[in-house]
């Protein structure tokens, strides 16, 4: 394998190039980057010299970027901005921040909440890649059981792991308002669903159990994904039990309408937050749970403000 060539120009020299080009002039860079006035210049001059180009050209008292400057400057910026991050990165590493976290998420788990701690972790530690497992029922067990994740969150704590309660979620049946369904103008009953096409979500699990289907209905469709399950019942195809935070859209929009059951019209699911070996998690894995904790504790106490301010609007509605 050809050795590789050594750079011509050091990290130093293009930090005194940008420089000048952040402050405006060879004096106000030396002061910002406390070096001597004619260190920066000396250094504009190397890199000029070792690649054969000009840098700036004077403009009455000012030095201003050439064609060519601008290109390098530009560059310098990127180049400068990668080693930093590299720095960085060796730092969290050297300090035992992981390299990458996988996670196997249910994906009933609300996407508002998901993606902001996501984001969040990112800005603490840009470097750790995120593997995400967007998992059905016994394929976030299996994810936990084979060790390919380092934290879950699912609803069922596989034997031999310990979970903490995370959030309770509420699950609506729901139908497009146009749906037959919701024509019959009573309560409905389980015998009034197994007339209609239930659509079900596919269990991701290698070994799935056909006795977790709760309603034998005539007529299903499983899909593999519940956007497509959303979809299908706001386009009046059937109808679905769906976490609220999952649809808040289409009941918004009108596109979907909580169906009248005479029972369970509501139900209540608790997700927990799963590690895999909690005694060797790394402090990369636990600042993300924390994330996790605290996006979810923001995002139920903003749904308790909505609540108590939509009770509050509906109060003074009846005084009026």
């Amino acid at each position: 394998m050809r050795a590789m060539s050594a750079p011509k120009i050091s990290l130093e020299q293009w930090r005194a190039l940008l420089g000048v080009v952040e402050a405006g002039g060879y004096a106000q860079a030396a002061e910002a980057l406390h070096k001597s006035q004619s260190a920066i210049s000396y250094a504009v001059q190397q890199i000029e010299a070792r690649l054969g180009v000009k840098a700036f050209e004077v403009q009455g008292r000012k030095a201003v970027l050439t064609p060519t400057g601008q290109l390098l400057a530009r560059r310098a910026k990127a180049l400068l901005d990668e080693a930093a991050g590299l720095e960085r990165a060796a730092g969290q590493l050297s300090a035992g921040w992981e390299a990458e976290l996988r996670l196997a998420v249910e994906i009933i788990f609300p996407n508002r909440v998901l993606l902001p701690a996501l984001a969040a972790f990112g800005e603490v530690s840009p470097h750790t890649r995120i593997e995400l497992i967007e998992s059905v029922i016994g394929g976030t067990s299996e994810a936990l059981l084979s060790g390919r994740v380092d934290l879950a969150i699912a609803p069922v704590i596989p034997q031999g792991f310990i979970g903490e309660a995370l959030m309770s979620l509420r699950f609506l049946a729901v139908a497009h308002p146009a749906h037959p369904l919701h024509q019959l103008n009573r309560p409905l009953t389980p015998n009034d669903l197994r007339n209609h096409r239930h659509l079900v979500v596919r269990d991701s699990g290698a070994a799935r159990d056909p006795r977790q289907q709760t309603l034998d209905a005539k007529q299903r469709w499983v899909v593999s994904h519940m956007s497509t399950s959303i979809q299908a019942v706001a386009m009046g195809y059937g109808f679905s039990w769906f976490p609220e935070d999952k649809i808040a859209d289409e009941l918004a929009a009108g596109t979907v309408k909580p169906l009248p059951l005479r029972d369970g019209a509501e139900r209540f699911l608790t997700l927990y937050l799963i590690f895999a070996d909690r005694d060797y998690a790394g402090p990369g894995l636990l600042r993300l749970s924390d994330l996790l904790r605290q996006t979810v504790a923001e995002n139920c106490a903003r749904k308790q403000a909505q609540a108590d301010t939509s009770k509050t609007t509906r109060t003074r509605s009846k005084r009026t």
